[in-house]
Parts: structure tokens; C-alpha cells; sequence
């Protein structure tokens, strides 16, 4: 195999075959914006994980916490843990990751297809949602 110019291609499914310069320079955008949105989730994923890691109790301080909470929700309202917002959190970082694993392996099968345009879009792609996501870990 070898990268190739070309204006016709098939990429992830039948369905999206590409057959003209038009097409060629849709699917690049198509395939830059998918790169962009890996980067951003990326970057979201390490918001929820520096999140998750924030709400992570301390082993000496978890049972006055807890007995604190139980003591201010009353006994008509159950309390709410730590420990219960660790899973919350827990489980939206794993949804994210599932799909930052999704949206990766697409954009790798659309390398795979050995076009040359394609594959400068998600370089490009790449390079944008980096210099556009990155900043915002600051504000983490």
C-alpha cells in the first residue's frame, strides 16, 4: 500500500464514496472537524478526570463527611456521598471515553484509506483542535 492523490475514494462504509474534487474536499472537512472533536474530547475528558479526582474523599476525613451530611439531610431525605458523585463522574468519563475510542478509530480507518488528502486533513485537523482545545486545560 502506498498514500496516493486521488479524488476518488471509499471511506468507513459503502455509503460514503467519493468520486469528485467536491466530494474529496467535503470529506476532508468532514474528516479535519472529526479530528478537531478527538482533541476537544480529549481535553474535556482530562476536565472530568481532574473533576472525579476533586471529589475523591480522604480515607480519614470520608466518615465525619458522611456523618455530616447525614446529620444536615434529616431523616427524610437519604444523604448524598462523596463516594456517589466519584461514580457519577466515574461513569461520564467513561462515556467519554468510549467515544474519544470511537472517534479515534474512525479517523485512523480514514488514514488507512491511503489517500493523501485525507490524511492532511486529519493532520491539519489535529493541529487545529490542539491549538484550539489545550488553552482551556488552563482554566482547569
Amino acid at each position: 500500500m502506498h498514500f496516493i492523490f486521488s479524488d476518488k475514494v471509499v471511506l468507513l462504509f459503502d455509503f460514503w464514496s467519493v468520486h469528485s474534487p467536491a466530494g474529496m474536499a467535503l470529506s476532508v472537512l468532514v474528516v479535519l472537524l472529526l479530528a478537531v472533536l478527538y482533541e476537544g474530547i480529549k481535553v474535556g475528558k482530562a476536565k472530568l478526570l481532574h473533576q472525579t479526582l476533586a471529589s475523591l474523599p480522604t480515607s480519614s476525613s470520608q466518615q465525619a463527611i458522611t456523618e455530616m451530611e447525614v446529620d444536615s439531610a434529616g431523616s427524610d431525605s437519604p444523604p448524598v456521598s462523596r463516594n456517589h458523585r466519584w461514580y457519577l463522574c466515574h461513569f461520564g468519563q467513561s462515556l467519554i471515553h468510549i467515544t474519544q475510542v470511537v472517534i479515534g478509530y474512525f479517523v485512523m480507518l480514514a488514514v488507512m484509506s491511503y489517500n493523501t488528502w485525507i490524511f492532511l486533513g486529519v493532520v491539519l485537523g489535529s493541529a487545529v483542535g490542539y491549538y484550539l482545545a489545550y488553552p482551556l486545560l488552563r482554566k482547569v
